[in-house]
């Protein structure tokens, strides 16, 4: 016995001896082509089931391999699959991925990316993949509610009616760009998400950027930029079928086709889909579809082209009238209550509708001047048409009551009874018009990005935009009626009598050009990454009302009005070490006042030149921390803004015209604390979060004397706002996220938000009572579960996800507008309930 141990514990040590002999350790880095570290790649051992690792959110990693050689496959989402080989005498593996795209580099220098523990500023990405999960039938902005600082929602509830604020700012003061190519709207500042709403689909990865963020344009934001990259001309051939089904009748079918890089130097990539449902809420029936196409071209190894087209033509019934908490709790639809549709012939018919086609095209050109410079041009052209219909005429404020509905005052609006009314009266009493929108844009973007040494980056860029938006009142169907008789709507057709498609009431075209320049440098060394960026743009406005001037009448085209902005900005970041980070960014600038604030009264006769600029001062401190399992950052932030652009207009007496007068004073701050974080303590779980604490207030009182020409009094305004906070966006959120992978090819996800601290809005130039603050909405929570499974059909990749929103049906309030400060009064619209949906992917 004695011996038959002694054996066994030889032979046990041998094979241990055998086994650390043969066993060793591989590290390694894993970069793209910016030389930036990629997380959460995969590492794997060729011809090995279960041996592989994850990148750390260095890039790095470290892998038991069982021979003395071998191969590693390496991959990450939106790159290129590497394979690379190992010996016994390997020390450090540092590998390169190269982008899945054959032109994403490019499109990356205009979008102005942020760069982790090296841009000074304060951001967040969402990949490819973590949209594809996420977005199902939520709106686009809802992928971006776990964002720090971010609050979005869904408005009245239709398709493409979703709404987001950062930081508090509205969307008027977000920028949001598209491959770099600006796409806010250049009479407000706003984003109407109903003419991108398809843009979730071919979207590669989205960085929201708060405050000054790092985006080179000639005119800023204040809140925060939306950097939205779509998906690019792939490397590879092939393609992808996708079909989703959800709630209320939703269906989606898309497909994608790539050829791959050609020998002759052509790569192209197209992909279209069509969504249709009903809506959660009553009376928001949609169709939408979505489409794209980039094309790459490399002429040489100096010169290359990219062209891309993307749109997204879609129609849906709205939800346009806030009511009050008690009115929805007295229909017996409750949240799903919606005033603003009927039934005409026993077919749905949408009161208040929106519909829009928003093409744009661009055109990108890349020239490698020498090893040290580099200029990149973009030339962008869009052409766009829609509106928003709602019930009008004389008698339209009949529909409110029962009389009209099938059933209570809360019930569908009865249209075959309206149809026989106008009928029987020719003239139509109520009728649907549409408030059209015509946009032509065009522009242009170019940089020039010179490497000075190893330390220093010279780039300079020129920025131009030129808009035109015609805005009219048209007749789109007068419900059995055969005209209208317009009396004064148009001074060069008095007593009109508007048919279909006629326009009518008032009409008119706004004209925007601007255009501006910026420099910046760049020092990055050793620890320390820095820049100091200046700016400066000239906005031109003018006015053509088309209507309430003669044809022929001098002023029926105004002058043009010219605002000057300026800025500056600057960051440093200092890397401590391999895992902490701080970094610092502040800046000042102007700009232009908003179109209405020109012709507050739609008045080419009454031109506000002497509006003042907009002034926003900001600064912004930040904390990173980056471990092998935890990640984590902090910012405080402090945002002014001066100077809100306010007017008041007054009528004098016996019809002396009308007097403005522009409100300076107007004057909030934004400031808070943000927090976000991921731990991935095992391979198999990854755990996330964010806190944002706001506190986001008007500042003073503001007392203006209206005066007229002559310098008499006509009115003394107060505008009361000292203090009170700023409403719309709930300016405490916590989000918590979980990602459990069941098997390798099977994922839970779990998603948890709240929301407290959320004033109804309000317009605080209307704010003429003493102590009334707006009124709180009550917090809520909501959760979000979700099931991916990836499988194979033959040799094809194909992949499962299934996605329940507020799983627990929550009920919560997702947009107020206060009265009075109280929650009897306030309107509100109710968020949307336990939805889900289903998809499946097939690449092939």
């Amino acid at each position: 016995m004695k011996k038959l141990i002694l054996f066994v514990a030889f032979v046990v040590s041998t094979t241990i001896n055998v086994s650390a002999q043969n066993s060793k350790t591989i590290t390694g880095l894993v970069k793209d082509e910016f030389d930036l570290p990629i997380p959460a790649a995969s590492i794997k051992i060729v011809n090995s089931e279960n041996k592989g690792t994850f990148t750390n959110f260095n890039g790095e990693f470290d892998l038991q391999v069982p021979t003395t050689s071998g191969e590693l496959e390496i991959s990450s989402i939106g790159y290129q699959t590497k394979k690379v080989s190992f010996n016994i005498g390997t020390k450090k593996l540092n590998v390169v991925l190269k982008s899945s795209s054959v032109d994403l580099n490019e499109v990356v220098l205009f979008s102005s990316r942020a760069i982790d523990r090296k841009t000074p500023v304060a951001y967040s990405t969402i990949s490819k993949e973590e949209i594809e999960q996420k977005l199902g039938n939520q709106e686009f902005v809802e992928i971006l509610k776990s964002t720090p600082g971010v609050f979005t929602t869904r408005a009245g509830g239709g398709f493409g009616d979703g709404e987001i604020t950062m930081r508090g700012f509205n969307s008027e003061n977000v920028a949001v760009v598209i491959n770099g190519v600006p796409v806010n709207a250049a009479k407000d500042g706003r984003v109407f998400w109903s003419n991108w709403a398809g843009i979730g689909n071919v979207t590669a990865s989205t960085q929201t950027q708060r405050g000054l963020g790092a985006s080179k344009l000639a005119v800023p934001s204040i809140g925060g930029t939306i950097n939205i990259i779509t998906q690019s001309t792939e490397a590879e051939k092939g393609g992808r079928f996708e079909y989703g089904l959800g709630n209320d009748g939703y269906q989606k079918y898309g497909l994608k086709l790539s050829t791959g890089l050609m020998d002759n130097g052509f790569a192209v990539t197209a992909y279209a889909d069509r969504i249709t449902g009903e809506g959660y809420v009553d009376g928001t029936s949609f169709e939408a579809m979505s489409y794209f196409t980039s094309i790459s071209k490399k002429l040489n190894d100096q010169h290359k082209l990219t062209f891309f087209v993307t749109g997204a033509p879609q129609s849906h019934g709205q939800r346009f009238d806030m009511l009050t908490i008690q009115q929805f709790r007295e229909s017996d639809r409750e949240r799903k209550t919606n005033k603003n549709w009927g039934y005409r012939n026993g077919q749905e018919y949408s009161l208040s509708s929106n519909f829009f086609h928003k093409p744009i095209a661009s055109l990108n050109h890349y020239w490698k001047i020498d090893e040290k410079s580099k200029l990149s041009t973009s030339v962008y052209y869009s052409k766009g048409d829609g509106g928003v219909n709602f019930e009008e005429g004389p008698n339209s404020g009949d529909l409110d009551s029962a009389e009209y509905r099938f059933g209570n005052e809360y019930s569908p609006v009865d249209l075959d009874k309206v149809v026989a009314q106008n009928k029987a009266n020719a003239e139509s009493s109520i009728y649907i018009q549409s408030r059209t929108n015509d946009h032509t844009w065009a522009g242009g973007l170019t940089n020039y990005n010179l490497e000075i040494n190893d330390e220093l980056d010279f780039t300079a860029g020129a920025d131009f935009r030129y808009t035109k938006v015609s805005s009219g009142k048209e007749m789109v169907d007068l419900l059995g009626g055969e005209y209208i008789i317009d009396l004064d709507g148009n001074v060069n057709n008095p007593n009109n009598v508007v048919t279909v498609g006629e326009k009518y009431d008032f009409y008119s075209t706004a004209f925007n050009t601007t255009y501006g320049g910026f420099a910046q440098v760049e020092y990055d060394y050793d620890q320390i990454t820095a820049f100091v960026a200046a700016n400066i743009s000239n906005t031109v406005y003018a006015r053509e009302d088309h209507f309430a001037k003669l044809d022929g009448d001098p002023n029926q085209k105004t002058d043009d009005i010219n605002f000057v902005g300026y800025g500056a900005k600057g960051g440093i970041n200092y890397r401590i070490d391999a895992y902490h980070n701080v970094f610092f960014n502040g800046g000042y600038f102007e700009r232009a006042p908003f179109f209405n604030t020109i012709w507050p009264t739609n008045d080419n006769d009454q031109t506000n030149a002497n509006a003042e600029n907009q002034k926003i001062f900001s600064l912004e401190l930040g904390y990173g921390l980056r471990t092998d399992k935890f990640a984590a950052n902090v910012n405080i932030y402090r945002t002014a803004w001066n100077d809100r652009t306010e007017t008041r207009s007054r009528s004098l007496p016996n019809d002396g015209g009308v007097v403005f007068a522009n409100i300076l004073g107007v004057n909030a701050l934004h400031q808070g604390v943000e927090f976000d974080f991921e731990y991935r303590p095992l391979e198999t779980l990854t755990l996330k979060g964010a806190l944002s604490l706001g506190d986001w207030t008007w500042q003073d009182d503001v007392t203006a004397i209206l005066t007229d020409e002559s310098n008499n009094v006509i009115d003394e305004i107060n505008i009361l706002i000292s203090d009170l906070p700023v409403g719309r966006s709930a300016q405490t959120s916590l989000a918590l996220g979980a990602q459990y992978k069941i098997t390798k090819n099977t994922s839970l996800f779990a998603d948890f938000n709240y929301y407290d601290r959320f004033y109804a809005d309000f317009d605080p130039s209307n704010r003429n009572s003493e102590g009334v603050d707006p009124w709180k909405v009550p917090s809520y929570s909501l959760v979000d579960l979700s099931l991916q499974h990836k499988f194979k059909i033959g040799s094809l990749d194909a992949k499962l996800m299934a996605r329940m929103y507020n799983a627990f049906d929550t009920e919560y309030i997702t947009r107020a507008d206060d009265i009075d400060g109280t929650a009897a009064n306030a309107r509100v619209y109710y968020g949307v309930g336990r939805t889900f949906s289903v998809s499946s992917v097939i690449n092939f």
